[in-house]
């Protein structure tokens, strides 16, 4: 089988799964319901995905990672320091996740979904975060790249958490962001260099 064509059926199931939870819950969302939405049959989806819902489910939340990255990372491609980047991050990250209308109805119908996907993701995010920075901190003042590494890492824990639950700051509020990025986040890493 041609693999574009394979990644290209798996995109639109997906995305039919997406309508699917969208249009009628997490719930009532079925493998037919999916084949509706995506214009596939059964066995197609099977095919692609043999363990069925739980399997599309978890495809589903895997699909969407690797998209909030991708616009994460066209958001500040052309950032000129890591305040900015860091900056825009915050931003574009809190409001991808906002939009997400099917994350919001998996909260509140199922959370318990998400969790193992969340688990498996969770330290793979944190590094993809933290590499993502890396160049940042070399860039804007880490010479030492132990340091950076340990920078890095910091600083995707900590914009992660702020991402998660922002706190008393409002990520729509620029000058918020700004405040929080500046004042707290690289204050944190200038007080461990």
């Amino acid at each position: 089988m041609n693999p574009t064509y394979h990644q290209e059926v798996r995109r639109r199931i997906l995305e039919g799964t997406n309508r699917a939870i969208c249009a009628g819950g997490v719930r009532r969302t079925s493998v037919e319901d999916v084949a509706r939405e995506s214009g596939c049959s059964r066995a197609t989806i099977y095919r692609h995905f043999p363990g069925g819902r739980d399997e599309l489910l978890d495809a589903l939340v895997a699909y969407e990672h690797q998209r909030f990255f991708l616009r994460l990372s066209l958001a500040v491609e052309d950032a000129r320091s890591l305040a900015e980047v860091v900056e825009r991050g915050l931003v574009v990250a809190h409001r991808a996740l906002a939009e997400l209308e099917v994350l919001q109805i998996v909260l509140r119908e199922q959370p318990e979904l998400l969790e193992p996907t969340l688990v498996r993701a969770s330290r793979p995010t944190l590094a993809l975060v933290a590499d993502f920075l890396m160049p940042f901190l070399v860039t804007h003042g880490d010479e030492d790249p132990e340091c950076a590494e340990r920078h890095a890492d910091f600083l995707a824990h900590m914009v992660l958490s702020y991402i998660a639950s922002p706190g008393r700051w409002d990520l729509d509020d620029p000058e918020q962001v700004r405040r929080l990025v500046r004042c707290e986040l690289l204050a944190g890493i200038e007080a461990r260099r």
